[in-house]
């Protein structure tokens, strides 16, 4: 498809948009002339987009406004900021600023400190210009060579209800990484995870993927409102089975609210043949992830956000999808993100601007293996609260 015909496709919502001229009227910036798409309200359109002291104020197929700063989004994509509900941002004081500027614009930590080392993690959240919160490593120590739970004195029980106890404020779950090597015992593990999670309230994610126990067994754990990240890593007990079909036990996981999440990362997560047999299925992840650090620009199987985005619409989503993906759904995993992933007027005007372009571009799962694709998102504008954020 031509980038010209592509992007004809958009069709205008006429209900939910204002009058096409508004006189006159104050805006502290208008992005013009971008496609517009919001799966959170149906919206599909070439438009402007109004801002006013830091809140969208008005979509319009033509605004007029005196002295308001302007970004020209002609041939680009305009859509709610990037949620990124699995990354490592908070790993160092770049991170955030990092990630923002490739258009995300609210991020959870995904287990990168336990209790012992919890308080680092938290200031770099607490420092980050777009919202940012963490979940709790089960691991005392956090992410470690040796592994998390590899000695399973480290998930302890009584240590990681102190630590949230002390940063309620910035502790939205717990995760537990339950692959061999990493854990002793991957049951023992997500059941004293648990414990701690559902004594607060909080969700647990569990990081799968050659775990020592299978899939279903792992899912029997969880309780809605749980995380599986990593759904596309590669047998052992992935989410398929020897034959290519989802575990049943993974479709009712579904059904009773456990959600289902991406995390690209580096190594072992994704592998194309396993991809292609899971996007087959037409189970498609409810969020998109980069289990992305500060240095993922360097790391050909993530670089960023939305080249993890172009690897969906490329091999398997339509756009609404994969914006869906990134921006609505992620909103509804956790309550501190309630208020983002949509353009509706009176929203936090949290906006990614995007390059689409195409052209022949090369994707790379975790394990080198390379494929060619015909469009790429590319990171142009961030807007967060109403201004623009610096390119990093």
């Amino acid at each position: 498809m031509r980038r010209r015909s592509f992007l004809k496709t958009a069709a205008f919502a006429p209900m939910l948009l204002s009058p096409s001229k508004i006189f006159a009227q104050d805006f502290d910036l208008i992005i013009r002339s971008g496609r517009v798409i919001d799966p959170s309200l149906n919206l599909d359109t070439v438009a402007d987009v109004g801002i006013l002291n830091g809140r969208i104020a008005n979509i319009a197929p033509s605004i007029v406004s005196d002295g308001a700063d302007e970004i020209n989004a002609v041939n680009k994509i305009v859509i709610p900021g990037l949620l990124d509900i699995h990354s490592h941002y908070a790993r160092d004081d770049q991170g955030p600023h990092i990630c923002l500027s490739d258009g995300v614009t609210g991020w959870v930590d995904a287990g990168s400190a336990g209790a012992d080392n919890i308080d680092e993690i938290v200031a770099v959240a607490r420092s980050a210009p777009q919202p940012a919160r963490i979940l709790l490593n089960i691991g005392r120590l956090g992410v470690i060579p040796e592994g998390d739970t590899a000695d399973i004195s480290l998930a302890n029980v009584e240590v990681a209800k102190s630590a949230i106890a002390r940063n309620l404020d910035y502790v939205v779950g717990v995760k537990a990484r339950l692959t061999s090597g990493v854990t002793a015992n991957d049951i023992v593990v997500i059941r004293r995870a648990q414990e701690v999670a559902s004594y607060f309230k909080l969700p647990l994610m569990i990081h799968m993927g050659q775990s020592e126990s299978t899939m279903p067994s792992l899912l029997a754990e969880l309780k809605p409102g749980d995380v599986v990240t990593h759904m596309y890593a590669p047998p052992p007990n992935a989410i398929i089975d020897e034959g290519g079909r989802i575990f049943s036990e993974v479709l009712e996981a579904r059904r009773r609210g456990i959600w289902f999440d991406v995390a690209n990362g580096r190594t072992d997560h994704l592998r194309w043949d396993t991809f292609d047999e899971i996007m087959a299925t037409g189970f498609w992840p409810d969020t998109i992830s980069t289990d992305g650090f500060s240095t993922s620009r360097s790391a050909p199987s993530v670089r960023d956000y939305p080249n993890v985005m172009s690897k969906f619409l490329n091999f398997g989503m339509n756009i609404k999808s994969v914006i869906a993906a990134s921006t609505i759904t992620p909103s509804r995993v956790f309550p501190f993100l309630r208020d983002k992933g949509t353009l509706n007027v009176g929203a936090p005007a949290d906006i990614a601007v995007l390059d689409l372009q195409e052209g022949n571009f090369q994707f790379v799962d975790n394990y080198e293996n390379v494929r060619n694709g015909t469009y790429r998102f590319f990171p142009f504008e961030t807007i967060l609260g109403g201004q623009r954020a610096p390119r990093v």
